[in-house]
This record gives C-alpha cells, sequence and structure tokens, in this order.
C-alpha cells in the first residue's frame, strides 16, 4: 500500500510500516495545505492517509475521495504513543478501503 502520513504524526513511525510505500505530508510539500485540498491531492498518489486529526472527517465527506484514512487514537501524537498500536494499524492498512474511515485505538 502507498500510505501518506499526515503532518501531525511522527516521521519516524514511517520505518515500522515497512513492505509499504510510505511518505509524509511534509515530504510532499504539502505543510499546511486544508484537509479537503490535502485529500484532493493525496488520493492520486496514496492509498491511505493515516492521521492522529480527529476533526477531518468531521469536516470532510470521504466517500467522494479515493483514498482510505485511517484515524489513529491515541494518548498523544508522540511515536512512544502510537507505537503500541502498530499491530492495529498495520491490520486496519491492509484492510483499507477507499471513501472510507478506519480508527484504530481506544
Amino acid at each position: 500500500m502507498r500510505i501518506l502520513l499526515d503532518e501531525c504524526v511522527p516521521a519516524r513511525l514511517r520505518r515500522f510500516l515497512s513492505g509499504h510505500s510510505v511518505s509524509s505530508v511534509p515530504r510532499c510539500g504539502w505543510a499546511g495545505i486544508k484537509n479537503g485540498e490535502l485529500l484532493e491531492l493525496a488520493q492520486q498518489d496514496f492509498d491511505v492517509l493515516l492521521t492522529v486529526d480527529r476533526k477531518l472527517s468531521e469536516e470532510q465527506r470521504l466517500t467522494r475521495f479515493s483514498i482510505a484514512v485511517l484515524l489513529v487514537r491515541s494518548r498523544s501524537n508522540r511515536l512512544q504513543d502510537i507505537h503500541p498500536l502498530l499491530p492495529n494499524i498495520l491490520a486496519a492498512v491492509e484492510q483499507a478501503t477507499a471513501g472510507t474511515l478506519t480508527v484504530v485505538g481506544p
């Protein structure tokens, strides 16, 4: 899968997503872009947007986009808080469906 890490997700998470093609919003030059425009751009090159932004699904009608959104709910967006969820994140990535939101975490 081609995974895009939102700018609020630590870029170091990339090394734990082996077997996937992973980039980040800043690396693509898209830092600061609003969610709707980001989804428009991301759907052209990625299968999954991995984010911790809980408002994204409330602000956007995800069925309009050909990209899956994976929302990670952890205590914070720090790698040490996200890392324990990696098995669930990897499983969710494998089953991700375009135009849907999948929530991982409590």
